[in-house]
């Protein structure tokens, strides 16, 4: 857990927020399983999961509900270089980054060098899955492994910055006029989550404005249902989404500093919510990725480009 200040939380703290909510490191990777031969078996999932699982074994022990792989739909109208998977992997227990290399050193220069860890060994850990070759009781698989651009803040930062570079039409904004994002968009938000306690299921401004205050100054803020979710989404009922429990968050910070931080801060983290009952908090929590969508525009209709969008994962239950 964590109070640091936005701009230094490491990448593998959580940040508490309120009403029970907090904000919890991980690193997702999708999956993209390939036949490397011929063969048309029948893709057992279980099987492919238990083999991926026991290659990250000697390394990284990944509970099953973190490993989803699903088979790809109309298998045997697919060509043969169309995959025949895909799945997502989260790694949420990033604690053995957190060795401190100097005793002596400054906190600022120990989260930098965090930082540096941090992106170091993901590339190193997405480098050693990325292209490997399973064996399934004869049936050779390739898998393909990726960051989701929502969860590569530098990314994010580079298109946004290269997007509003731009007018929209392939020209630059004149000198001067220098345009910025300063607005989340979140879809596929639980509502209670958002809710007064014992008063309503529906989201509260008030709770809401007072959990995204701890980002920064917020000049606008809009919270809206989000109906037609389950609906629009390709699988709903795998992904844990059901049409009307959801709402659609809308967060237009004072200045782009803060959008900057809550961009970093939100990249790469599952939001996650302590179970209250009877008044007490009973230790039980669930965590959020699904349908979790983050993008970024400008209050003035400026469009934003659809790559700045999504953190999404699983839901968990801790006892």
């Amino acid at each position: 857990m964590s109070c640091r200040p936005l701009q230094s939380l490491p990448p593998t703290e959580t940040l508490e927020l309120p009403s029970g909510l907090s904000l919890s490191p991980r690193v997702k990777v999708l999956l993209t399983f390939f036949r490397s031969d011929p063969s048309v078996k029948p893709i057992d999932e279980w099987l492919l999961k238990s083999s991926l699982l026991d290659f990250l074994k000697p390394s990284l022990s990944i509970p099953e509900d973190d490993l989803h792989i699903h088979r790809s739909q109309d298998l045997k109208k697919r060509k043969r270089e169309d995959p025949v998977a895909s799945g997502t992997l989260y790694v949420r227990d990033l604690g053995f980054l957190n060795r401190k290399t100097d005793e002596n050193e400054e906190e600022e220069e120990a989260v930098e060098a965090l930082d540096k860890r941090f992106l170091e060994w993901r590339k190193s850990f997405l480098g050693r899955i990325d292209g490997i070759e399973l064996n399934i009781k004869g049936v050779k698989f390739r898998l393909s492994a990726s960051i989701p651009d929502s969860d590569d803040f530098d990314r994010l930062n580079k298109s946004w910055e290269e997007f509003y570079a731009f007018d929209g039409r392939g020209a630059y904004y004149s000198r001067g006029a220098r345009y910025r994002p300063d607005t989340l968009v979140l879809e596929g938000v639980p509502s209670r989550w958002f809710a007064e306690p014992r008063v309503s299921s529906k989201p509260s401004m008030l709770v809401t404005h007072t959990i995204f205050s701890v980002f920064g100054k917020i000049r606008k803020l809009n919270v809206a249902g989000d109906d037609d979710l389950g609906k629009t989404m390709e699988e709903p009922k795998e992904q844990g989404i059901v049409s009307g429990l959801h709402c659609k968050i809308w967060v237009q910070f004072e200045n782009y500093q803060d959008f900057f931080n809550a961009m970093k801060v939100l990249c790469g983290r599952s939001i996650q919510k302590r179970e209250e009952r009877d008044g007490v908090m009973n230790g039980r929590s669930s965590s959020l990725d699904k349908g979790f969508l983050v993008t970024t525009g400008l209050t003035s209709q400026q469009p934003f480009p659809p790559l700045i969008r999504g953190i999404e994962g699983i839901a968990l239950n801790h006892g």
